[in-house]
């Protein structure tokens, strides 16, 4: 049971991690999953889980640790345990967590800060730093598979930090202090310069801790970019064997700079000072344009307020919410004793009227209809000589068809007819 444990990777869940193993790190559960027993940790720490397992890991903890728990980790590590600890840009202020608590002692800080590419290559974002000369310790490339320049490794030589190119996404950089060794940086064309972005620590008889700037960096998403599975593979041999030796000569002076911080501009462009261009007024120190003084909050003017009071005959008393009152915008409404006059609509344009239909006599314009019409057309040409004789507005709304209109002009003319009789002599 004990052998068993030992071989036991644990991926802790425990303080809302960016990554987990079923969210963004399904590649690298892969990859330990065929040596080792991969487990997820969503309690609290203790002695007695971390007792006999070989690899403890925190992708992007976002919540803070208790002081009992970094009490176990710095016993986990003291007694021969293994830890990773990988974070993002922004540090323990963005992620809201105490990690550097613990790495502190070990010589490792993640700094509140983030690693951007100066120059566009390959990547659009310029978080998403492409580095192609970071590698600090020889033995980093030697273990990925990489040519290391030189003859014998007993040679002086210089480190090949070309050997391995990886992207570097949405990451920090740390502060790396002895024991701690520096084994990746920013490189010669990210911002900040020549920084450490990934650092090892081992001591004589205690575990190991490796410190990575971003968690992004071994995520699925960017696990396949350039050369990050490699870094990842050693990485891995590194904290469960002891296969990996660092060399000594590029551990004792890493190839990196001072961390230079740089003047807010911003702010200090709102505080400089109007100076004439020409003339002895213009100092020849501009650092004597800046107003560096503080702001300050006086009571000089305290009694001269206090005064006004009496004078202008207020009572010194608290302020009191005074009720409003609320007058309505529009006159209250009345009713009115004549009707609306409204406007009639104009006369239509005389564009409108056909004046051949209009003024033409009936029998034109019954000529002209039958014209227009043919045989198929009865039941139309019967409607409209209806309207043209003006027997369709004497009919009923619901009898105005060809059949009711010859009713109608047949009934007239019997009428007519029986009116028109001539008697016999």
């Amino acid at each position: 049971m004990e052998k068993e444990q030992h071989n036991t990777v644990v991926f802790n869940c425990s303080k809302r991690e960016l990554f987990s193993t079923s969210n963004g790190y399904k590649s690298m559960q892969k990859r330990l999953r065929a040596q080792w027993k991969i487990q997820s940790m969503k309690e609290e720490l203790s002695s007695d889980k971390l007792k006999g397992v070989r690899l403890w890991i925190t992708a992007g903890p976002r919540e803070k640790f208790t002081a009992s728990e970094l009490e176990v980790l710095k016993h986990y590590l003291d007694t021969g345990g293994n830890v990773l600890v990988m974070l993002g840009e922004g540090g323990e202020m963005k992620y809201d967590t105490n990690i550097n608590f613990l790495l502190e002692e070990y010589g490792i800080m993640v700094n509140n800060d983030a690693v951007v590419r100066t120059v566009y290559y390959k990547y659009f974002h310029p978080k998403e730093a492409l580095v192609s000369n970071g590698v600090l310790n020889r033995e980093i490339s030697r273990a990925a598979g990489k040519v290391v320049t030189g003859i014998t490794e007993d040679e002086n030589i210089g480190n090949d930090a070309q050997a391995l190119t990886f992207v570097y996404p949405y990451g920090a950089t740390l502060s790396v202090m002895k024991p701690a060794v520096a084994v990746l940086s920013t490189g010669s064309v990210c911002f900040p310069l020549n920084r450490p972005v990934l650092a090892f620590h081992q001591g004589k008889e205690t575990g190991k801790l490796a410190v990575l700037g971003s968690c992004h960096m071994f995520s699925d998403q960017y696990i396949d970019k350039e050369e990050n599975s490699k870094i990842m593979d050693v990485v891995l041999q590194w904290l469960m064997t002891d296969n990996i030796q660092l060399n000594q000569i590029d551990a004792e002076d890493p190839e990196i700079t001072d961390y230079n911080m740089l003047p807010d501009t911003g702010c200090l462009s709102d505080q400089l000072r109007v100076c004439l261009q020409e003339g002895d007024e213009n100092p020849r120190d501009f650092t004597s344009l800046f107003d560096m003084s503080l702001s300050n909050l006086s009571t000089d003017t305290l009694p001269q307020v206090i005064g006004a009071y009496k004078q202008l005959n207020v009572k010194d008393e608290p302020l009191q919410l005074i009720t409003p009152q609320f007058e309505t915008p529009l006159p209250q409404l009345e009713i009115a004793v004549f009707p609306p006059i409204l406007s009639d609509l104009p006369p239509p344009m005389l564009d409108l009227f056909d004046l051949d239909e209009t003024f033409s006599p009936e029998k034109v314009r019954l000529a002209q209809l039958t014209n227009k019409c043919t045989d198929d057309d009865l039941e139309f040409y019967v409607r409209k000589c209806g309207e043209i004789l003006g027997v369709t507005p004497k009919l009923d709304k619901d009898q105005r068809d060809a059949k009711h209109i010859l009713e109608h002009i047949f009934f007239q003319v019997v009428e007519f007819k029986k009116l028109n009789q001539v008697r016999p002599p």
